[in-house]
């Protein structure tokens, strides 16, 4: 099986490392700049549970290079994936499955959706439907992505905790390449359940995202610092209510209440959210996929999201301030 990171950075990385260290694929990783250089010079290093582990494997900064894959995982963010669709045409070949693996609402979410928003496309995370035209939605296999790992220097990837990506098909259905991929990465010992319903996960984690992450670009808090802070944790509580309701009129079903999410964001402790991290680190933010995409759905539904265009409003511009989002 030929599977293709596109975006080897530190999530990538993880994943092309455990898949290489296995043997379970034949993995090409798409990077580029110093952490290509030190792939291609020394290898991928992970250190993970106390070991450090090296291991070769291809890497390119050309897709030509890499010719048709059997998946394609994207793990560059939103914003990057969106701008590089036109690019990945020589991996495609007629049976590539391209997996999702970003955060935020993904830029297919109304294919195979049904009800009267199938088929619409968003801006927030498609601008001009480049990666509708260029990748094709039936391609698509949804990903959600919960481990968390740093790029500690070029070529070497520091594993902090979790193993799962969750699968869905767009459709619900528990289809073979699915399956065939699951199967993969399980013997790359990452965890890769198949879920009906992939668009309720993807919104558990977006629930976070929406709220905690650009409440923390403007204060600067960690997890902890925020939710103990009670004026704070209601600006934070009132984003997740809007955001429920949003989801909800798009049919999705929550399977936990705002209260368990926040206490659940709160045992993670003190911990810089990646927005914050990015704003501090002067990389461009994940405003669009996080929190304009919810402001759009929002839009669609007819639904107020008074607290979200607010804050949103406030971290665009913070994150223009710093060099961190262009329109």
């Amino acid at each position: 099986m030929k599977i293709c990171i596109y975006g080897a950075g530190a999530i990538g990385g993880y994943m092309a490392a455990q898949l290489a260290l296995a043997d379970a694929a034949e993995v090409t990783c798409i990077a580029r700049g110093p952490h290509l250089a030190a792939m291609r010079a020394k290898g991928l290093t992970l250190r993970i549970g106390g070991e450090e582990k090296n291991v070769a494997v291809t890497c390119t900064d050309d897709p030509n290079e890499a010719g048709p894959q059997d998946y394609v995982v994207v793990t560059l963010k939103a914003h990057s994936a969106a701008a590089v669709a036109d690019q990945m045409a020589p991996l495609l070949g007629p049976d590539t499955a391209v997996v999702t693996a970003q955060n935020g609402v993904p830029w297919w979410y109304f294919y195979a959706h049904g009800g009267a928003q199938e088929g619409t496309r968003l801006a927030t995370v498609d601008p001009g439907d480049g990666q509708w035209r260029h990748i094709g939605p039936e391609r698509v296999i949804g990903c959600v992505v919960y481990p968390a790992a740093t790029i500690v220097e070029p070529g070497v990837i520091e594993h902090e905790y979790g193993n799962r990506f969750t699968l869905g098909e767009p459709n619900g259905e528990k289809s073979e390449r699915a399956q065939a991929l699951a199967s993969v990465l399980a013997q790359a010992e990452l965890r890769a359940p198949i879920r009906a319903r992939i668009r309720d996960e993807i919104w558990v984690k977006l629930w976070g995202n929406v709220s905690l992450n650009p409440v923390s670009a403007l204060t600067g808090g960690t997890l902890a610092q925020m939710i103990d802070d009670p004026d704070v944790c209601g600006v934070i509580r009132a984003i997740m209510v809007e955001a429920q309701a949003v989801g909800e009129a798009l049919g999705v079903k929550f399977p936990v209440g705002v209260d368990k999410r926040i206490a659940g964001a709160r045992e993670v402790g003190e911990h810089k959210t990646s927005m914050l991290q990015d704003l501090e680190l002067g990389r461009p933010m994940e405003i669009d996929a996080l929190v304009s995409s919810v402001q759009e759905l929002a839009r669609l539904t007819e639904i107020a999201t008074p607290t979200i265009d607010h804050v949103l409003a406030m971290v665009k511009m913070r994150a223009r301030m710093s060099g961190c989002y262009g329109d």
